[in-house]
């Protein structure tokens, strides 16, 4: 690898919304997500659904008003 041209690396926290925390490594100090391995539907087996800025809502108002028209 070629020297100076790599952003260091320095221990980071990684926050998410459910409230979990984990220590890694990153080039940012502190990182917040929506969605970890302890709350997401995969890894904890339950069935939710996670609905992302609202895409759903938006989809079915766009859909909804063309039966209505129909």
């Amino acid at each position: 690898m070629k020297q100076g041209i790599h952003p260091e690396l320095k221990p980071a926290k990684v926050i998410c919304g459910c409230g979990a925390e984990f220590d890694t490594v990153s080039t940012v100090e502190e990182m917040r997500v929506d969605i970890c391995s302890k709350c997401h539907p995969f890894f904890t087996g339950e069935e939710r659904f996670v609905d992302t800025e609202g895409r759903v809502e938006r989809f079915n108002r766009k859909y909804a008003q063309g039966k209505e028209e129909a």
